[in-house]
């Protein structure tokens, strides 16, 4: 019998029980959708993250560290000068950019409304080493720093509870920090954390604020790329050790930190994360496995007879395991070529849905690869589970099979 013929006898016996291959084939629908959505989920989470915080990957943040050791130089803390010795291209070449970073609390006034929280006095590049964004107005520029001028960048917090959040009444408006009046030249976009309740000022003016102080609380250094972020550690303890006079590096008083380190820890797990979605999917491909070899076993339980006739005029063993064979991968793919389509179109409806409502997990995407490749697994479920059922019609003795 040749493959054409088969291949009619075998959607003919599908159309025939329309109801139970409807059913069977939903089992492979559902696994290879959930395989497909999952995994471009998981690809959107991961993207997600990386965009939104791949600029770290580069980032190191410095610290004053706790109390110093016994035996060890007292503990000094961060200065301004400790921050433009790092600067120097001459000292740290492998250093990108360096950002001074001085906290404190204030109480922020605009007319009959008090707001009390942190007080930042940093340069530009505080947005780039925090992963902040503005959401309106600007950040104030190196030439502002460098002018002392009283301008203020205020977050969402501080915003809601002296502004009502009104962006407009924001932008322009003259606050009191402390006794020093700014202005109001930016507002920042939300972080999703307990930071978002601060108020950022040029660090030249933030003197003012904090009795004309030369220390700091941590700086911010970001390497050109993340190949040189070891180098640029090496750079900033060789500088630091230098200027607080440390021998030993056990009795360091500061502590360096790569972002790099976390972010690939988050992305260890993300990639966990992706492996169980994708366990979960290949679970449900093996319960449609499953269907579809036990609606096979029904069905050469229900054309015994036939199997006896074909075998009694002359048909061979290789073409009734064929005849199976081909049903239960056409069963199968079937359900594989629906569940593909409606896969990529949950893809797709997710790619415009989940960004506007969640867009920090980022839109859904799949590539073809990985399409095809679910596809050709459904495939695979039709040989496997069709495999012992067709060698079980193939092995019938024809005059036991004509008795059934």
């Amino acid at each position: 019998m040749h493959f054409s013929e088969s291949l009619v006898i075998a959607i003919r016996s599908l159309r025939s029980a329309r109801l139970r291959t409807t059913l069977t084939a939903l089992g492979v629908v559902v696994g290879v959708a959930a395989v497909i959505f999952l995994v471009a989920l998981g690809n959107g989470m991961r993207d997600g993250f990386n965009k939104s915080y791949g600029s770290l990957n580069t980032a190191i943040v410095i610290s004053k560290a706790n109390a110093s050791s016994p035996g060890a130089n007292p503990s000094r803390s961060l200065t301004e000068d400790d921050s433009a010795a790092l600067a120097d291209k001459s000292l740290a070449p492998d250093i990108d950019s360096v950002t001074p970073l001085r906290n404190g609390v204030a109480v922020t006034r605009y007319r009959d409304r008090n707001f009390r929280g942190n007080i930042s006095g940093t340069t530009p590049g505080f947005l780039l080493v925090r992963n902040r964004k503005m959401a309106a107005g600007s950040m104030f520029t190196d030439q502002d720093n460098k002018d002392r001028l009283k301008v203020a960048v205020i977050g969402p917090k501080v915003l809601k509870y002296l502004f009502d959040g009104d962006v407009r009444r924001a932008i322009g408006a003259d606050v009191f920090i402390g006794r020093l009046g700014m202005k109001v030249i930016g507002v920042t976009e939300p972080g999703g954390d307990d930071q978002d309740a601060f108020v950022l000022v040029p660090i030249n003016s933030s003197r003012g604020l904090f009795a004309g102080s030369n220390w700091l609380n941590g700086i911010g250094v970001m390497a050109p790329s993340v190949a040189q972020v070891p180098k640029a550690i090496d750079q900033i303890n060789r500088i630091l050790d230098q200027r607080h006079d440390i021998s030993d590096p056990g009795f360091r008083d500061y502590t360096t930190s790569a972002l790099l380190i976390q972010i690939n820890e988050i992305n260890k797990y993300l990639k966990l994360i992706n492996w169980v979605t994708l366990v979960v999917g290949g679970l449900t491909l093996v319960i449609g496995t499953l269907g579809v070899a036990n609606i096979m076993l029904v069905t050469v339980n229900n054309r015994t007879q036939e199997i006896g006739i074909r075998k009694a005029i002359g048909a061979r063993r290789s073409a009734i395991r064929g005849q199976f064979m081909i049903e239960s991968v056409v069963l199968a793919g079937l359900g594989g070529l629906v569940g593909t389509v409606l896969g990529v179109g949950l893809v797709l409806a997710g790619a415009k849905v989940i960004p506007h409502f969640w867009p920090e997990l980022g839109a859904p995407g799949v590539s073809i690869y990985i399409v095809l490749g679910v596809f050709a697994v459904s495939l695979g479920i039709g040989l496997i589970a069709g495999s012992y059922p067709a060698m079980r019609a193939a092995r019938l003795h024809p005059i036991e099979a004509l008795r059934y």
